[in-house]
């Protein structure tokens, strides 16, 4: 259950509600130095909040020490509090000692931009309205949510290699098979085992479209996708299946052995930087194998 808990934010606890009693306090309402204490502000972000054109508030609590600020696809570390309006406390990491770890689009989309503002060091209050956060559904936290969040650190996503010098066709030096595949071997692998369609393959990769714009990569994810070399595109299953392991290689994969046209999908041909990292033993094999996206059978 501990896995779920990363900004899914479900571990909720009564938040400390202390009431002041004297005139001054309830004209100015005094922060609680327990980190886990709903904040004075819960109900509603302050004059002084900062607001996005998303409907975001936030509030430095704590001047950060750190220049860059992370990206969307950056992985972040950091220590959170989160309450409801109404005070309760339902998720801490401070609470459990442990900062929580994250890609920054994984999570909600108040998360993804809020930290976007931070640099390292910083802490930050957030309000943030339900349709920045969990929009109503069943079972989270409902309304707007008001989080406290510490940065502690970011890790930059890997860069994606660049795109091809080649697009719009292939590389004159391009090998090309009689189905009309074209390829280029940018490194040599270190194996001497070619993978067959039945094989299950381990793979990093980068896809473009013919006018330069990339629409996937493994690389950009930090993770590669493994996949049965016969559950993905024509292409994909004849080029990978030229390859060993270790070897780098670019596709030019005519549309008939892409998407042939369908709606939804990257049209045209389409250029692949695929590297063949491993030829999957029986005993290996997930239930579940992580497919590359653009790469999906129709």
């Amino acid at each position: 259950m501990r896995a779920i808990s990363c900004l899914f934010l479900l571990f909720g606890l009564s938040a400390c509600d202390t009431t002041e009693t004297t005139e001054e306090a309830i004209e100015a309402p005094v922060e609680s130095s327990d980190p886990l204490a709903a904040p004075a502000d819960v109900a509603e972000p302050p004059k002084d909040a900062e607001f996005t054109a998303s409907g975001l508030a936030s509030k430095v609590l704590t001047v950060g020490t750190g220049s860059e600020k992370p990206a969307a696809e950056d992985t972040v570390e950091v220590h959170y509090t989160g309450w409801t309006t109404d005070g309760e406390m339902f998720d801490s990491s401070v609470e459990r000692g442990e900062p929580a770890k994250f890609p920054l689009n994984r999570v909600i989309a108040g998360w993804t931009e809020g930290l976007q503002l931070m640099v390292s060091g910083e802490k930050r209050r957030f309000w943030i309205p339900q349709d920045l956060a969990y929009k109503g559904r069943p079972g989270p936290p409902a309304g707007m949510l008001v989080f406290d969040v510490e940065l502690l650190s970011i890790k930059a996503a890997p860069k994606p290699p660049a795109p091809p010098e080649h697009l719009t066709e292939a590389d004159p030096k391009a090998t090309t098979t009689a189905s009309g595949l074209a390829s280029v071997v940018l490194e040599k692998g270190n194996g001497d085992t070619h993978p067959s369609a039945d094989d299950v393959v381990q793979v990093h990769y980068t896809g473009w479209t013919t006018d330069g714009e990339m629409f996937d990569s493994s690389v950009k994810r930090g993770a590669p996708a493994t996949f049965p070399l016969n559950g993905v595109i024509a292409g994909w299953t004849e080029g990978v299946q030229l390859m060993v392991t270790g070897e780098k290689r670019v596709f030019w994969i005519p549309e008939e052995m892409a998407y042939k046209g369908k709606p939804g999908r990257p049209q045209g041909m389409l250029i692949f930087e695929v590297e063949l990292l491993k030829i999957l033993d029986p005993s290996e094999i997930q239930k579940r194998p992580n497919r590359p996206k653009a790469a999906k059978p129709e």
